[in-house]
């Protein structure tokens, strides 16, 4: 394998998560000028613009015939997001559970796991099955904003200074941000299936752990910065709500532009992962009032993903 093929997918990497940060800052900009409520433009323009690398993934991933990265990165980047981001955020600091966490975005995310499960109980994810998925996120969006406007009142302090921003400036910028997201995305894809091939590895195996790892750095980056400044109640949610965003808009979306094939190892073996990653995070959860989640229970989380890793490659 020659060191391009590194450099490209360290490239496409660097540019995916570049290009994601100032899609979602110029998103809420223009946002802002045309009055958009804050509370609105966080459950929807941001949430789903931290999703944008994993979608511009698996798309290309689905579209360029390289199937199994389109579900494996979603996949990995669920399972390293509970037992990865959240095992290392509690480590450094212990996390305190909401209990809309446990009563609402929880049983949000498990039922819709389950849901992808027995969607891939015939090894595919249909264009039906993608609508149904694209359905879904349109109504947890709509219930997402539904519930916003009844718990937070608008905070003016920031109103003047959106104002005088320059939204064509913004638009150029959100522009250029969704091109360079395609050319990472394609850059990624194609030297991890490079890569793939040279070690001798499946594509599988390498859009679970290198490329789902990738793509889930900026919630990784977050929840530590947060956890070093002690303001770790805001992670699970986030953590929860980036889960969700990922099979209802990546999955149902990518499925809707081109159906979706995989591998029986991706049912037998990396969605039992996924849900059993769900339930300890229930497990550690609770109880729903006053819960919080210690650094030991953090170690069991990061020592089970080191497990998971260890055991796709032995299988």
């Amino acid at each position: 394998m020659e060191i391009a093929t590194i450099l490209l997918l360290v490239a496409g990497l660097i540019l995916l998560l570049v290009s994601g940060k100032f899609l979602v800052e110029s998103s809420v900009i223009i946002a802002r000028q045309f009055k958009i409520p804050s509370s609105i433009i966080g459950l929807t323009i941001v949430a789903f613009g931290t999703s944008a690398p994993e979608l511009l993934v698996s798309i290309q991933a689905a579209v360029l015939g390289h199937p199994d990265m389109a579900v494996g990165n979603v996949i990995g980047s669920n399972i390293s997001n509970i037992l990865l981001v959240l095992g290392l955020t509690t480590v450094i600091f212990p996390l305190v559970v909401r209990r809309s966490s446990i009563v609402r975005d929880w049983p949000v995310m498990i039922v819709l796991t389950l849901l992808l499960f027995l969607f891939l109980l015939d090894n595919q994810i249909t264009r039906l099955e993608g609508f149904v998925l694209a359905v879904l996120f349109l109504l947890y969006i709509v219930f997402s904003v539904m519930q916003s406007r009844k718990r937070i009142n608008e905070d003016p302090t920031n109103q003047g200074k959106e104002r005088k921003s320059r939204w064509w400036t913004a638009i150029l910028i959100f522009l250029i941000s969704c091109a360079g997201l395609a050319f990472g995305a394609s850059l990624l894809v194609n030297s991890a299936a490079e890569m793939a091939g040279y070690f001798g590895i499946s594509e599988r195996v390498i859009s679970i752990t290198m490329v789902a790892l990738g793509t889930s750095l900026p919630e990784l980056a977050t929840s530590v910065i947060a956890a070093f400044k002690r303001e770790t109640e805001i992670s699970i949610g986030n953590i929860l709500g980036s889960n969700i965003m990922n099979i209802i808009s990546v999955l149902g979306i990518t499925s809707l532009i081109k159906p979706i094939t995989t591998v029986p190892e991706v049912l037998t073996i990396d969605m039992p992962w996924m849900i059993g990653s769900g339930v300890i995070l229930l497990l550690f959860m609770l109880p729903a009032n006053k819960g919080r989640i210690n650094r030991f229970e953090g170690t069991v989380m990061l020592l089970g993903y080191a497990s998971y890793i260890y055991f796709i490659f032995i299988t």
